[in-house]
């Protein structure tokens, strides 16, 4: 039998002294200080969480813990390299040995030492997101299926499709019931393609990004040897951001502490708003129940926001079930400033309010930059974007896409412009390679065919006339036919009908089914459209729409701040893109039943509950000044006119807290 050495600790370093009551308060102090064991850290919006995960590394070396031991996990590389600079700064000592990083760059970092358990030797490439496509690609073109003949998902929607399985450690069947029920029928076929995907990489000593994750997990629990390692190596971890973690990142935390359960977790269960993407709110929720005798410490000192905005916030997230209940308060003065509630009548005139009062705020000495307007999703700020470009306010989107330059907006633009200009090559070029089966070549060729049909017959007053004798494959004649019978649709006898009744006729027609297969976000892209239809509603004439689509984009280049100059902007964001962010003022609009919170969640309690959780990151940017607008009124593609009814999350809040705004023309 081995005799068991232990090596005991590093006495602190001489001369090294911290003075953690002076620069932690009592809260902080606690959770930084605690005892080793299992600890989960409740930090509420703008309570200094980064400093106190930073202290509680400093404690830890300070207190003889050889950095080696030490394993710090966060969400993205730049955040761990900045606690790590922090604590260089307080303590003069070498952290060199202290491993600090994302998951996946920490698996990678395992997998090189010890991947080959698996089969895979230290030097195995690491697939990018185009790697993954194309080897993915490769697979559905050597499995039989010719995408171009059937709407089978591409190869970017399967690679969204594998990477959501992976980290949440779902079947392919239970996502596509749940996320992509129309390739339910194809579900064979996905699950050939997912296996020879897997036996393709192991075979070229490939991973992909998730397998960063997942092959370390299965190391750890199929080879005990090499998770004995790791679990003497790392004797602390500590996890930034702990309730945006996904199930396998929780298995992975919890794999590795399962002997020495000093773990510290922290995180804000009210800030938990991913789980669109495989975030999985009960990692955090149920932390309690897996280390019964983990100590919890809530941090709810807020340094960022006014009293009066802390208020809100404290009222819009308490009809949440499933939290842990805190109050924030304030270390800054009053302001004596409420948060302000306005309704408008439209977005027309909710554009307007928000434009007008940014003019405003900028003429009292607010810089631009320091102002956000905050939106459930993109397509929310079709107008705004419109009336800052009309008024020459500089803003920036954090999505890095205006709406009108998004490629599906583009797409379904490209039907209009050639029943308005049966000339416009590049428009029918883009409208023919949305149909199964058409590329580049077949669509030069189509273009020719059908230059010389305008040449020999001169203007169109039958659409199926012309296209459907024209030369196409096989494989496109019925999508070729579709197409031509569309544009019959939508401009009979040449003359083209209203712009916002063509853009449902091709989306329902045509772009419907390409849209599916193509993203993985098609939900959120027909929202777009659906809004594109709305805006379209003004113009009679199909010139004056693409007339205004062309200036928009002029204005819109004009507006947009030079991004090698200090231009100051507006920020325009959704929430989940502002999220530990902050701005001395933030307008968050659109605030109706079926928009914030989204139509999709309002029949799910706990789809619900994650929109109230999206609504509390809204308020707790703002520092110094909040606006909750909502119109009463909103143009729906399918029903017209429709009254608004202001956002439930707004109801919860006492009228007391919030001063309402009456809007008037002067």
């Amino acid at each position: 039998m081995a005799r068991q050495y232990i090596l005991q600790r590093a006495p602190a370093a001489a001369g090294i002294h911290i003075d953690y009551a002076a620069e932690l308060n009592e809260q902080q102090l606690a959770a930084v200080t605690a005892s080793p064991g299992p600890l989960l850290v409740i930090a509420g919006a703008g309570s200094g969480k980064t400093r106190t995960l930073t202290y509680r590394v400093a404690y830890l070396l300070e207190n003889g813990v050889d950095p080696r031991n030490i394993l710090l996990l966060t969400f993205t590389n730049k955040a761990s390299r900045q606690m790590l600079d922090r604590v260089a700064n307080l303590l003069p000592v070498d952290a060199s040995g202290l491993w600090g990083g994302t998951f996946h760059s920490i698996g990678n970092r395992m997998l090189r030492r010890h991947g080959t358990v698996l089969g895979y030797s230290s030097s195995f490439t690491i697939l990018d997101r185009e790697d993954q496509k194309d080897l993915i690609d490769t697979v559905v073109s050597g499995a039989g299926i010719n995408p171009k003949e059937i709407r089978f998902p591409k190869g970017d929607v399967l690679a969204d499709i594998f990477s959501f399985t992976v980290n949440t450690e779902r079947t392919i069947e239970e996502l596509l019931a749940e996320k992509f029920p129309y390739f339910l029928p194809l579900i064979e076929q996905i699950k050939d393609v997912h296996a020879r995907y897997e036996r393709k990489k192991k075979a070229t000593n490939s991973m992909d990004f998730d397998d960063l994750l997942e092959k370390t997990l299965r190391m750890l629990k199929e080879h005990g040897e090499v998770a004995a390692f790791y679990r003497r190596q790392f004797q602390f971890i500590l996890v930034d951001e702990y309730q945006d973690t996904n199930k396998i990142q929780a298995d992975f935390i919890d794999t590795l502490a399962a002997e020495h359960r000093n773990v510290m977790v922290v995180g804000d269960d009210a800030q938990s708003i991913y789980s669109w993407r495989g975030a999985n709110f009960k990692n955090i929720l149920a932390f309690p129940e897996r280390y019964p005798d983990a100590q919890i410490f809530k941090i709810e000192l807020n340094y960022r926001s006014v009293p009066e905005i802390l208020a809100v916030a404290n009222a819009a997230i308490a009809p949440n079930v499933q939290q842990f209940r805190k109050q924030l308060s304030a270390t800054r003065d009053t302001k004596e400033l409420k948060p302000a509630i306005v309704a408008l009548r439209d977005g027309g005139e909710q554009a307007q309010f928000v434009a007008q009062r940014i003019l405003e705020l900028r003429d009292e000495g607010i810089e631009l930059d320091e102002i956000a307007i905050l939106y459930r999703a993109h397509y929310h700020a079709v107008e705004l974007q419109l009336e800052l470009s009309r008024r020459g306010i500089p803003y920036q989107i954090t999505s890095g896409v205006r709406f009108f330059e998004q490629a599906h907006i583009k797409d379904v633009a490209a039907f209009i412009r050639f029943v308005a200009n049966s000339r416009d090559e590049v428009a029918f070029k883009r409208m023919v390679k949305l149909l199964p089966g058409i590329g580049n070549k077949s669509a030069d060729t189509l273009w020719r065919a059908w230059e010389a049909s305008l040449h020999a017959n001169g203007e169109v007053t039958n659409w199926s006339e012309r296209l459907v004798p024209m030369p196409v494959g096989a494989r496109s004649k019925k999508s070729w036919e579709q197409l031509a019978y569309t544009l019959d649709e939508i401009a009979p006898r040449g003359a083209a009908n209203p712009p916002s009744e063509m853009i449902i006729s091709i989306v329902a027609a045509i772009y419907d089914d390409y849209a599916k297969a193509n993203f993985s976000n098609y939900d959120l892209r027909r929202e777009d459209l659906n809004q594109l239809a709305a805006f379209a509603r003004q113009f009679k004439d199909a010139h004056e729409f693409l007339s205004q689509l062309a200036l928009i984009s002029n204005v819109d280049a004009e507006a947009a701040p030079n991004q090698n100059a200090e231009t100051e902007a507006v920020n325009l964001s959704s929430v989940h893109q502002a999220k530990g962010l902050e701005y001395h003022t933030v307008f968050v609009i659109w605030l109706t039943d079926g928009m914030f919170p989204s139509a999709r969640s309002l029949e799910a309690p706990e789809a619900i509950e994650e929109e109230r959780r999206l609504f509390y990151v809204a308020i707790t940017r703002a520092r110094d000044e909040l606006y909750l607008t909502y119109p009463q009124m909103r143009f729906n593609a399918g029903y017209g006119d429709m009254f608004q009814r202001p956002s439930r999350f707004l109801k919860e809040i006492p009228t007391q807290l919030l001063e309402d705004w009456q809007v008037g023309r002067g």
